[in-house]
């Protein structure tokens, strides 16, 4: 049984190593294992999950089944769109998944932002699995980047958003 709570430092390597088996799972296909371990190394090195787990207006979760981290999920408060909370990540390791871990930490997300009124996120078109998870928790496509995650990373992604009900 997963148990989603707050990460903290001592989790930071568990849910690098989740998320380096987790992005090559989904992405090796369609990047190959060279872009995504160079994806990896730059987007969730240490420091990079640090500032994250240190932001201010943020929350970074996991799920914990007091041996294991199943999943994990973060999200903050835009910087440049007004009562928008971006997830930014949101991942469940492969042999964690359909379990319903997912759908716990997104929950947890939704509430920890009482000022926004719209929750946004960037996923790969060629996803489908996420796609899919998205869909199915109330998000529709308002747009396309060709740079997912940062101006540089050359990665198309859909754009979606929902609306939060919590105000």
């Amino acid at each position: 049984m997963f148990f989603v709570r707050t990460a903290g430092e001592q989790d930071l390597e568990k849910v690098r190593a989740l998320l380096r088996e987790t992005w090559h799972a989904t992405y090796d296909r369609l990047y190959g294992a060279d872009k995504v371990s160079e994806l990896h190394g730059s987007w969730h090195s240490l420091q990079s999950l640090r500032t994250r787990l240190a932001r201010k207006n943020a929350e970074f979760l996991v799920a914990d089944d007091g041996k294991n981290i199943g999943g994990m999920g973060y999200a903050a408060m835009s910087t440049e769109l007004a009562k928008t909370v971006m997830l930014y990540m949101l991942y469940v390791s492969p042999r964690c998944q359909r379990q319903g871990i997912g759908r716990d930490i997104f929950a947890e997300l939704e509430t920890c932002f009482p000022d926004a009124e719209v929750m946004r996120l960037e996923v790969d078109p060629q996803n489908d699995p996420a796609t899919a998870f998205y869909k199915a928790h109330g998000f529709v496509e308002v747009g396309r980047t060709e740079n997912c995650g940062d101006a540089q990373s050359g990665i198309p992604a859909l754009i979606f958003e929902k609306p939060l009900e919590n105000h």
